[in-house]
């Protein structure tokens, strides 16, 4: 039986305590300590990453509240302009029909 690294990996794959065991053996090794870990840290968020990010999301929040604020207000302002309207123009209809006409004078009064 020839052994590939095809062979090779697929038996490390079959055996946990193998892989692990191998693990421990590359890790004792400094240089190859050192070359997984500068791997690993590409991989890893610094604090600084996490700062900017925070920060992001407090900018985008901000946002978003002053947002539901100006919603909030416009929704305020047209329910209430609706609910006046509804309440001045029948009145001003109203004021309307009863006041006369220039063009009729005293005659208006009398046909309302």
């Amino acid at each position: 039986m020839e052994l590939t690294a095809e062979a090779i990996v697929e038996l490390f794959r079959a055996d946990a305590r193998a892989r692990r065991e191998l693990a421990e053996l590359l890790v004792s090794e400094p240089d190859v300590k050192l070359a997984i870990i500068n791997a690993v840290l590409k991989d890893v968020a610094t604090k600084s990453d996490i700062e900017q990010l925070r920060a992001e999301f407090r900018r985008e929040i901000d946002r978003l509240n002053k947002l539901v604020i100006v919603s909030v207000l416009s929704i305020m302002i047209s329910v209430a302009t609706t609910i006046l309207v509804r309440v001045l123009l029948p009145w001003r209809a109203r004021a309307r029909r009863k006041t006369p006409t220039l063009a009729l004078g005293a005659l208006s009064v009398l046909y309302d």
